[in-house]
Order: C-alpha cells, then structure tokens, then sequence
C-alpha cells in the first residue's frame, strides 16, 4: 500500500506516457522507499524529506538530493525530476526535500533548512547505506538559488556536498530586480518581497545574506548550471554572474545556455541536456572505473 500511495503521489507531479511510467514503476519497485522523514525534531510540517536507495546497492551509494522550485512559496517534495530521470536505477539514492516556505518564515529558514536536512542524511548515512563523502545538489528557479547556495556556503563554511546542479536559479538579488524587464520582481508582492519580508531594496543586508556568489571560494564544489537564454523569470545574468565568480575563484564550473529556452520546460528535459547533467554526476559522484 505504501509503494502504491508513493507511486500515485509521483506520477501524477507530471505527465508521463505509457512506457515512462512503466519504466518509473520498475525503477521504484526496485528501490527502497522512506517517505516523510523528519530531519528536524519536532519540526515544522514542512521539515521532512523522501529517500529513495536503490535496494541491490552494495556498500555506501552516492546521493543526489533535490531541491525542488517554486518562488520559495510554493512547490513540494513529490516532483522530484531525478526520481523520475532514473536515477535509483543507475545507482544512485534520491533525496527530495521540503523546507519551509516564506509564508511560513523569511529567509534564511529556508537555506537553515536544506542544511539541515543534508546534515541529518549523513548523520543517518549508516541506517540507510548511504556515502557521506558523495553528496550532490540539484535544484530548479528558487531550488537552483538554494542549491547554489549550499554549494558556495556549506555548513558554517565547510563543504557538504561535491557537486552542484543549478537549473535557472537566482543568485544576485540586487541585480535580478534591477535588470531590465524583471523591475516587476522589486514589487511588494514580488516572491523576492516575500522571501525577505520587505522590499530587496529594503533588506539588501539579508538580499546579501542570500547570495551564493557572496561565499564563492576556491574549495567549493563543481558545479554545473543550465539556464534557458530567453527565461522571462529569471534574468540569465543572473547565471553568469554565478559561473565568472566560481570561475574566477578556480572553481571548475560549466554554464550551459539553453539559447530559445524559456523558464524551465521541454528543453530541459531533453536527451542531450540529461546526458550532460547524468554525466555531470556521474563524473563527481562515480568512483572511478
């Protein structure tokens, strides 16, 4: 009854033809599921997470841990594209978390809140058969920022993951609300408002606090960052500010342009651009051979 509760949940997040979902039902029928875990004592709702572990894993597999989008108001942990990219199936745990939304508190809950639930995966590696040396993040729009930002801030300055995926998510909050054509992300109601409690212009000090580009140093992570050349949401320079900071800070970084592609959609779901995020992974979570 739970595996069929957690199929229903997770495919119904996106539409799927017959075959993916054929497939998606072999890949979870092969995995050891764990929903609803709380990586915070008697915590808020919103402080719990799913992990999926392969179940013929020998020894410590690599993990991959999704932060999912959505303004940071909005969105939820059962729409985990590397769940259903098949990731399980290539050897691989899944992470999908959930963390506290800003109607539920401002920032920085949010970033506490994905450094706390990878912090409670390592703790927990042992009961679940998972490497705490081969952690990666991946996040879409406001889960790319919150990816960027475990990546480049850690926890209290160390490392906690070795590679990070950033998919279109923002990072100089200054800039983004400034950039032309985006002035409407500097309103009231904007979800950058939101995030913060008050206009960017009001809090730079925590608009600041929330830049990963801020904590860039030369021992972060690789990381790779896809962004669509024509997003409406979020300002594509918002990416190349991120990549010339990793990059000038020897940090190896990839920024790949999705030229026509907008705010997330069909591009990013494309084979080549899976390709190059399994190779991604593969390269930094992989041992070699």
């Amino acid at each position: 009854m739970r595996l069929w509760l957690s199929l229903v949940i997770l495919l119904a997040a996106s539409p799927l033809d017959a075959q993916q979902r054929a497939t998606f039902r072999r890949q979870l029928a092969n995995a050891a599921i764990h929903r609803d875990l709380a990586y915070v004592e008697n915590g808020h709702e919103r402080q719990k997470l799913d992990l999926f572990v392969p179940k013929d894993a020998s020894g410590g597999v690599p993990v991959i841990v999704w932060i999912h989008g959505g303004g940071w108001q909005a969105g939820g942990k059962e729409n985990c594209p590397p769940l259903r990219a098949g990731y399980v199936a290539k050897g691989y745990a899944v992470a999908s978390i959930n963390y506290r939304l800003s109607q539920h508190a401002v920032f920085p809950a949010q970033i506490d809140d994905c450094v706390a639930a990878i912090r409670w995966l390592k703790k927990h590696a042992g009961t679940y058969g998972l490497d705490t040396d081969r952690f990666g993040v991946w996040g879409a729009s406001a889960g790319g920022h919150l990816a960027a930002l475990v990546g480049t801030r850690g926890d209290g300055g160390r490392p906690i993951v070795r590679a990070v995926c950033d998919f279109y998510g923002p990072t100089d909050f200054e800039a983004f609300v400034a950039t032309p054509g985006y002035e409407r992300h500097a309103a009231t109601a904007s979800p950058e408002s939101r995030l913060f409690g008050g206009l960017v212009s009001e809090r730079r000090k925590l608009a600041r606090s929330a830049n990963p580009i801020r904590f860039v140093d030369a021992g972060d992570p690789p990381f790779l960052i896809v962004h669509g050349g024509s997003d409406p949401v979020v300002p594509i320079n918002q990416s190349e500010l991120l990549a010339e900071a990793l990059k000038k800070s020897g940090v190896p970084v990839e920024l790949e342009v999705l030229e026509d592609a907008g705010h997330g959609g069909p591009a990013f779901q494309d084979p080549a651009t899976g390709n190059r995020v399994e190779g991604f992974f593969a390269k930094h979570l992989k041992p070699a051979g």
